[in-house]
């Protein structure tokens, strides 16, 4: 997924000038990757769904070539217990069976010291960009959109629609758009994937994929697993089929009201 540059206290480089310095901290590479597939026999709680993964939850499509994407979100709260922890909400497309992938998103982690949020978008296998003009909250209504342009370049949008803030960038991409996405992920810090902060639930509502309805069905719903215990898990799609919620842990929230 995307590659980011996130102030979380990683990794560390020290420089030096005639005069001592202040230390300086180099930001460690956050990683948004494409989905990595959970080895077979891995323990779920819910069947149902059709996918597992050790980075990513939510709802995925594909079938089709997907030349628009959009959708809500609400801005969860993160929590942790465990020194630092990584959350990303976002919607994309490519990434879930190939290593292309457009995305953008808002990020959310924490440590014992506290939580902190920022707004993004991102084209592999380019560096993720943060959108420093935006200022995030937990609890923020975001809505986001990419949408194809039809001469080989792609236009980006992130507006949050509590503080009325908004971003927009069009940028190349020639990835194959095999697939569309609204996920919940563990992002790769430093080579390998997060922990997952505790997110709480939050609602992805409503999507669109291609102008259209996205149809969403149970089966297109995946969980995350890591260390073998099943911690992110979305709801089944609401009446109109167009969003889900998604919880941290192992059980399915309620779907929205639509």
């Amino acid at each position: 997924m995307k590659v980011w540059t996130l102030a979380a206290p990683l990794a560390l480089t020290f420089g030096f000038g005639a005069i001592p310095a202040l230390a300086t901290s180099a930001p460690p590479a956050i990683v948004n990757a494409p989905r990595l597939h959970q080895k077979p026999g891995s323990n779920t709680n819910s069947p149902s769904f059709g996918w597992s993964s050790s980075n990513w939850s939510g709802y995925a499509v594909t079938g089709q070539t997907y030349h628009s994407i959009t959708d809500s979100w609400i801005v969860p709260k993160v929590t942790s217990s465990h020194g630092t922890e990584y959350s990303s909400s976002w919607i994309g497309i490519d990434g879930f069976n190939n290593s292309d992938l457009i995305q953008t998103g808002t990020e959310q982690d924490a440590s014992k010291s506290g939580a902190s949020y920022s707004a993004w978008w991102e084209i592999l296998p380019a560096a993720e960009t943060t959108i420093s003009g935006m200022t995030i909250h937990p609890g923020d209504v975001m809505q986001a959109s990419i949408v194809n342009n039809g001469n080989g370049t792609w236009t980006i949008s992130l507006k949050d629609t509590t503080s009325g803030q908004s971003f927009s960038t069009t940028q190349s991409y020639s990835g194959p758009a095999q697939s569309a996405e609204w996920i919940e992920e563990a992002p790769t810090v430093g080579g390998r994937v997060a922990t997952l902060a505790n997110y709480g639930q939050t609602t992805f509502d409503p999507g669109t994929v291609n102008g259209q309805n996205p149809g969403l069905v149970t089966s297109d719903g995946g969980v995350m697993i890591q260390r073998n215990a099943q911690v992110s898990t979305p709801s089944v799609p609401d009446s109109d089929t167009d969003g889900f919620n998604i919880a941290y842990g192992s059980s399915s929230p309620a779907a929205p009201n639509s």
